[in-house]
């Protein structure tokens, strides 16, 4: 015999359930990239033209037709005179196309208000953070990396992959922006 009554409950426990689960298994992947080129002024917080192209070929790298499922970006606080606003520069143009706020709520050397973003984060996919290149090895520490490879100075277009539990740097690759990037097989000690 049908009873609608329980056949109600029994779909709103299998909905909730169903949350529950995805909230428990929700393990995003965190991908952590250099900001943009610079011109190397003192007074020049922005990027320069290769940092522009560079912030365009990223609608690609990360855009919603990639298998990176990019849903919530963090870059460093800026203030009113620009500083540290490269970071935000930088994926300023996919954070527009996915339709995504940027988190700005992180001081450049508060890392530890960064991991809690991190760890804090319980929406669908993966987390992508932009950030200053000396301080990405430190970020990855403190989200449990033990053995963190060196982000080479010269290099603007290294992205280093994390799998939750966050304990090694699973990958780093190249962007491969068209006429930035060397099209070569690279080589990163992880």
């Amino acid at each position: 015999m049908f009873c609608p009554a329980i056949s109600y409950y029994a779909l709103l426990f299998a909905f909730f359930l169903s949350q529950a689960t995805a909230w428990i298994h929700n393990t995003p992947n965190v991908y952590l990239i250099r900001h943009g080129e610079k011109s190397g002024l003192s007074k020049d917080h922005g990027l320069n033209s290769e940092g522009e192209l560079r912030a365009e070929c990223l609608r690609n790298v990360f855009g919603a037709n990639s298998t990176y499922d990019i849903k919530y970006i963090l870059a460093p606080k800026f203030n009113k005179e620009g500083y540290h606003r490269r970071s935000y520069d930088t994926v300023h143009p996919l954070a527009t196309d996915l339709g995504l706020p940027i988190d700005t709520s992180c001081k450049r050397n508060k890392l530890g208000c960064l991991v809690k973003r991190v760890k804090a984060y319980r929406g669908p996919g993966n987390i992508l953070i932009s950030w200053r290149h000396s301080k990405i090895g430190a970020i990855a520490s403190k989200l449990g990396v033990d053995e963190v490879p060196d982000y080479p100075d010269e290099r603007f277009d290294l992205i280093w992959t994390m799998v939750h539990p966050y304990e090694n740097v699973t990958s780093v690759e190249s962007e491969n922006c068209p006429g930035l990037d060397a099209q070569s097989v690279l080589r990163v000690q992880v």
